[in-house]
């Protein structure tokens, strides 16, 4: 009696004891959550402003800046300049950029972990599927407009098709991507720049983008990153966040000195089908942007009659949000189209066949916005 009488009162104490730490665990976890309110995420993309500064040292005056090339339109009257990337289409050149990819595992601080090297269904990792992707080889056939693009990869089929009426007529101006995977990196935000969230009925990874934005620019120096190539930070299943609000798919930005701006991207990988931001969607949006708005600092313009010069940002509130179907080896992906330098008021006759956007999408000049 007296032995049963015992235990008893500490079987009830380790049970309450246990509910106790499940409840203040569990609010924990929904505290943590409650920050993004449920049903208010909505699909987004930005571009930060960029942080660069006159040249502090003899590095960084001799630092090699992106390639880039410099070309003006006008609109009503208006002349508008712009600088992007590679050699002007006009010269029917090619340029090659090296392209950094670097995988970020993200540990919330609730134990939730985002792992680019997590394997998918196909058999390949997050990481293994961005760098096989459209983005960086030469896998699909490309039609804009009804012509052939060639079988090259996404962004370069995109230029191509972007200035096809001002290329010489051999049309052998490129634009391509020399994709180097770094090692991946950990990053652990403290709970009040991270958290987790159901958003587009999956559970994500919610990470403050300027916390994200602060590391990622240390890491461009420790990874030795230069001015001359591009960084793209690749997340999974994680969405950026900004002032509380959900949910950001991607963005880009430049920092360094303003003599040879380091240009440099973050685009999640989600894994769900049919989500916000689904496999490369975001990544193309985001090197799309790039390739045409590489600075953001708009150091030689980049202004248009309907704001910056970003050619996404349009589209992206398109079914599918945008993005299109492309099959490579079995497995699909989705880009997202982009919009031509004619939706931003240049002549219509500088694109293939007169289009305002790669998949030929009627537009009026500026009717979404930039």
């Amino acid at each position: 009696m007296h032995g049963r009488s015992c235990l008893a009162p500490s079987r009830k104490l380790t049970l309450s004891l246990a509910i106790f730490a499940f409840f203040c665990l569990t609010g924990i976890t929904r505290a943590q959550e409650a920050q993004i309110k449920a049903g208010s995420e909505r699909p987004m993309f930005t571009a930060l402003p960029g942080t660069v500064h006159s040249p502090r040292n003899a590095i960084e005056a001799a630092s090699t800046p992106l390639q880039t090339w410099n070309g003006s339109f006008t609109y009503n009257g208006t002349t508008y300049t712009y600088n992007m990337v590679g050699v002007a289409p006009s010269t029917g050149g090619s340029a090659s950029i090296t392209a950094y990819v670097i995988p970020v595992k993200i540990v919330i601080s609730n134990g939730a972990v985002y792992d680019p090297s997590t394997l998918l269904s196909n058999g390949r990792t997050v990481t293994d599927d961005t760098m096989a992707s459209p983005i960086f080889t030469s896998s699909v056939d490309f039609t804009s407009g009804g012509t052939s693009m060639g079988t090259t990869q996404y962004i370069d089929a995109f230029q191509r098709a972007n200035f096809w009426g001002v290329t010489p007529s051999t049309h052998n101006y490129h634009l391509l991507l020399g994709a180097t995977l770094k090692p991946e990196q950990t990053l652990k935000p403290p709970k009040q720049y991270g958290t987790t969230g159901t958003v587009f009925g999956f559970r994500a990874g919610l990470v403050d983008i300027n916390w994200f934005d602060s590391h990622a620019k240390s890491l461009l120096t420790s990874l030795g990153i230069t001015p001359n190539t591009f960084a793209i930070f690749v997340t999974y299943d994680v969405y950026l966040t900004q002032h509380k609000s959900c949910c950001i798919g991607g963005y880009h930005s430049s920092t360094g000195s303003t003599t040879a701006p380091q240009s440099y991207a973050q685009a999640t990988y989600v894994g769900v089908a049919g989500a916000f931001a689904q496999d490369v969607s975001a990544l193309s949006h985001e090197v799309g942007e790039w390739a045409d708005d590489p600075l953001v600092v708009n150091i030689n313009g980049n202004s248009t009659p309907c704001g910056a010069l970003e050619v996404g940002d349009p589209l992206e509130n398109n079914p599918n949000f945008g993005a299109y179907p492309y099959t490579v080896s079995g497995f699909t992906y989705n880009l997202q189209d982009l919009t031509t330098l004619p939706y931003f008021g240049a002549p219509s006759s500088t694109s293939v066949n007169d289009e305002f956007t790669f998949q030929g999408e009627s537009l009026a000049v500026c009717q979404n916005g930039s």
